[in-house]
C-alpha cells in the first residue's frame, strides 16, 4: 500500500534528466500546457551555464577587460593606469552574481503552485517510463534527456597523478572553484574555452602558455578568423604554440606542473603553477541507463534524435548539448532552451514540430569577440554550391578607425548564382551584438543586395557587414565615409 502511494506521488507527465536551461525550458512549457514535470539534478540546480559556464565566465572576462584597457589605453594622450586586482574579491562577487541569477531564473520558478518538482541525485533509467534517483522512483509518461556535457580529458600520460583544472574552475561553492590567481598557467587546447579563459587570466596578470596540437587555433572556423585572432592574442602577449601534442604531465617538488610536449617532432617541456585542460566537451550519457532501455547513441556518445528530437524509443526525447551536432545542432545554451520547448510540445501535445538549426549565431567572448553564423567558405563549397567570399580588414570600417580598434576582419560568404548570403564571420569589438543582424537576415534568406541597401547607422561596427557585401562589386578601400 505504501509503495503504491509513493508511486502515485512521483508520477509525472514529463520526467526530465537534468535541470539546466534545456530542462527548465521544457518544464516551464509542460506547466504551461497544464502538465506535470519533474527534473533531476546530481550537482547544482541550473546546470552548466549559470553555475560554471556562460554567466561566471563572462562576468570575469569583463572584469579582466577593464583591468587591461586601463593599463593599455588605445588613445594617444591617455596615460596607463594600474588597477589592483584582488582575485579573491572578484571570485566573491562572481559567486554573488551566480547565486542571485540562479535564484531569480531557476529556483524562483519552483513555487508551490507550479507543477514542477526537482529531485536531487544521480538519475538512471530503469525502463522507458521509470527513472530511479537515489531511493526515489519517478514514473513519466514521457522522458526527456537533457543531461548536457562535461569537460573531456585527453590521453596524457600522468594526468591522473597531477592536479589540473578544467572549465569547472568557474564553479561556485564547489571544491573545483579557483579562488587564488595563479602566477603561471599552461592551457592544453585552443578552442573557445581555452582562448576565453587564457586571455582572461593573462589580463589579470597570469603568464599563460596555450598548447594546441593542430596547426591553427579554431580549426573549424574560417582561416581568416584563426589568423586574425592568433595575431591579436600574440600581440597582446599570450604565448601560443601550435602543433604541440601534450605527451606527459608530472608534478615537481615545488608543486609546479611540467608538461612534456611533442612540438614539430621534438620533445619540449613547459612548466607552470597550474595546468588547465580545455580540449573539448563530452556528453553526460554514461551510467544513466540509456543503452539498457534501447536509446541509441552515436560514436561519440551523444544521443541520436530525429528532427522532432525523438530518440529511438518513442516516448524518450533528448535536447540540448547532450545531442551534440545531431540535426545540425550546436552546443549552446540558447539552442538547448529553444529546443527544450520544442521537445516538450512534441512529447506532451503531439505538435510534431521540427527543429530548424540552419541559422545559429555563435560568439567567442575573447577581446575582440569572434562571432559567426551559417556556413564557412569550405562548407559551402563542400555542399556543391558555387560560392564567393569577401573578407575585409577592419581598417576599412570607419567606427573601428575612429576608436583605434582596427585589428580584426569581417567575412561574408554567398551563393554566387543566387546571391544569397550563406555565412558571416566577424572578429571585432561588439561582434556578438553585430552578428544578430546577419543572423536575422539569413533567417529570411537575405541576398547580398539586402546588406548593401540597408541603411546603417554611421559610424558603427555593423557597417562592416555592408562594406564586406560591397566588396563584391568594388574596392572597399575606395568607399566614401558612409559606404555607398
Amino acid at each position: 500500500m505504501f509503495e503504491m502511494e509513493v508511486q502515485l506521488t512521483n508520477q509525472f507527465d514529463l520526467v526530465i534528466l537534468g535541470s539546466g536551461s534545456t530542462a527548465f525550458a521544457a518544464a516551464i512549457r509542460a506547466a504551461e500546457l497544464g502538465k506535470s514535470a519533474a527534473m533531476t539534478e546530481m550537482r547544482m540546480l541550473g546546470g552548466t551555464c549559470v553555475n560554471r559556464g556562460c554567466l561566471p565566465s563572462k562576468n570575469l572576462i569583463e572584469a579582466a577587460r577593464i583591468v587591461w584597457e586601463a593599463a593599455h589605453p588605445r588613445y594617444p594622450g591617455l596615460k596607463p593606469a594600474k588597477v589592483e586586482v584582488n582575485f579573491a574579491e572578484l571570485i566573491a562577487q562572481k559567486r554573488d552574481v551566480v547565486e542571485v541569477y540562479r535564484g531569480k531564473k531557476y529556483q524562483s520558478i519552483l513555487t508551490d503552485d507550479d507543477n514542477i518538482q526537482v529531485f536531487d541525485g544521480k538519475a538512471e533509467l530503469v525502463d522507458a517510463h521509470t527513472v530511479r534517483v537515489g531511493e526515489t522512483t519517478l514514473i513519466g509518461d514521457q522522458i526527456l534527456v537533457a543531461t548536457g556535457t562535461r569537460p573531456v580529458l585527453p590521453a596524457i600520460e600522468g594526468l591522473d597523478r597531477v592536479p589540473y583544472l578544467t572549465s569547472d574552475l568557474l564553479t561556485t561553492g564547489e571544491a573545483q572553484e579557483l579562488t587564488e590567481l595563479p602566477d603561471s598557467m599552461i592551457i592544453v587546447g585552443a578552442g573557445y574555452i581555452a582562448l576565453e579563459l587564457g586571455q582572461m587570466f593573462h589580463r589579470f596578470g597570469t603568464k599563460v602558455m596555450i598548447l594546441e596540437r593542430g596547426q591553427i587555433i579554431l580549426p573549424r572556423y574560417e582561416p581568416e578568423v584563426s589568423d586574425a585572432l592568433t595575431f591579436i592574442l600574440r600581440k597582446e602577449g599570450l604565448k601560443i604554440v601550435t602543433e604541440a601534442q601534450a605527451l606527459r604531465a608530472t608534478q615537481k617538488q615545488n608543486g609546479e606542473i611540467e608538461v612534456t610536449t611533442n612540438v614539430g617532432g621534438k620533445e619540449q617541456t613547459f612548466t607552470a603553477q597550474k595546468l588547465l585542460i580545455a580540449t573539448g566537451r563530452e556528453p553526460n550519457t554514461d551510467g544513466i541507463g540509456l543503452e539498457k532501455v534501447g536509446v541509441q547513441l552515436d560514436e561519440r556518445g551523444y544521443v541520436k534524435v530525429n528532427d522532432e528530437l525523438q530518440t529511438s524509443v518513442p516516448n524518450i526525447w533528448a535536447a540540448g548539448d547532450v545531442i551534440g551536432n545531431q540535426t545540425d545542432s550546436q552546443l549552446a545554451t540558447p539552442v538547448g532552451a529553444h529546443d527544450g520547448v520544442i521537445a516538450a510540445r512534441n512529447a506532451l501535445a503531439g505538435a510534431h514540430q521540427k527543429v530548424d538549426h540552419r541559422v545559429i549565431p555563435r560568439v567567442i567572448f575573447t577581446d575582440p569577440q569572434v562571432a559567426v553564423v551559417g556556413m564557412t567558405d569550405e562548407e559551402v563549397v563542400g555542399s556543391g554550391v558555387r560560392c564567393w567570399c569577401g573578407a575585409v580588414p577592419l581598417e576599412y570600417v570607419p567606427r573601428a578607425g575612429a576608436t583605434h580598434q582596427t585589428d580584426g576582419i569581417a567575412k561574408i560568404v554567398i551563393d554566387r548564382d543566387t546571391q544569397e548570403v550563406k555565412g558571416v564571420s566577424l572578429v571585432m569589438h561588439n561582434a556578438g551584438e553585430v552578428i544578430h543582424e546577419a543572423a536575422m537576415a539569413m533567417r529570411f534568406h537575405a541576398k547580398l543586395e539586402d546588406f548593401i541597401d540597408m541603411i546603417h547607422v554611421y559610424p558603427t561596427m555593423a557597417e562592416a557587414l555592408k562594406i564586406a557585401a560591397i566588396s563584391y562589386f568594388k574596392d572597399p578601400a575606395k568607399l566614401s565615409c558612409c559606404a555607398e
